[in-house]
Parts: structure tokens; C-alpha cells; sequence
């Protein structure tokens, strides 16, 4: 089934002008970028849009990662989009992820791991809208 997901290239990845490697990695798989922005999250927003971990113990040190330095939001579609992203970004620790996926070739610990996806197709619509109300 044809579906959209957003895609975080998180600030390391952005500093490392990693951008368009990571977003050949989906290109090559079959999703097509068909909207993205560069731009830099204030804290806020970032609390904002992580508040699902607003309990957990690495909320303040994530929220200021993404907050640090511009990101690139994107929304990708493609066949079962979510799911194939998921795979495509690979294990939030890149020590565990798959040889060839994106935190395997560009992550650089789990806290610095160049990459966010939506996890649910409900949350891609919700986290879509976040960042893109028109679509």
C-alpha cells in the first residue's frame, strides 16, 4: 500500500553534510521525496514534538540535540513507506543496525543517530502535520 512517512535528518547528520547521501539510501530503495525543508527547531518545538518521551531520562539531552543545529524534515511515500523507512534507518544503536542501512554507515552513537522516522502510520500523520499542515 502506498504511504507517506516523515524522515528527520537529525543535526549531526545535517553538520556532516550528510543529507543527501541519506536521502539516496531511500531514493535507491524505492521512496520518493515529495516534500523537505531545512530548518532549525527551537526548544520548544522540539518538546513539543518529542513530548511521547517527555517521561523518559534522555528527553532534556534530546531535545537540545535537535534543537541544536538545523535538521531536514522530509515526507517520503512509497509502497508500505513506514515499515520500509523503519528498515532503511536501521537499529537506534548503530552497533546493533544492519551493515548497509543508514545508522550503520552514518550514526555516530544511539544519541547522535543521524535519524528519525515515524513509527506508525498514524504517528506519520500526525508527525507530517507537525512539520507540513498543507499536506
Amino acid at each position: 500500500m502506498k504511504e507517506k512517512t516523515l524522515s528527520i535528518i537529525k543535526p549531526d547528520a545535517v553538520e556532516r553534510n550528510l543529507i543527501g547521501k541519506i536521502l539516496a539510501v531511500y531514493e535507491e530503495k524505492g521512496l520518493k521525496l515529495i516534500e523537505g525543508k531545512l530548518i532549525k527547531l527551537t526548544l520548544e518545538d522540539a518538546k513539543i514534538f518529542y513530548a511521547v518521551h517527555s517521561e523518559r531520562t534522555f528527553f532534556q539531552e534530546l531535545t537540545e540535540y535537535m534543537s541544536r543545529s538545523p535538521v531536514f524534515v522530509s515526507v517520503l511515500e512509497g509502497e508500505d513507506a513506514v515499515s520500509l523507512h523503519r528498515e532503511l534507518m536501521g537499529a537506534t544503536n548503530p552497533k546493533d543496525a544492519a551493515p548497509g542501512t543508514v545508522r550503520a554507515q552514518f550514526a555516530l552513537s544511539v544519541g547522535e543517530n543521524c535519524v528519525h522516522g515515524s513509527d506508525s502510520l498514524d504517528n506519520a500523520k500526525t508527525e507530517i502535520r507537525f512539520f507540513f499542515p498543507d499536506l
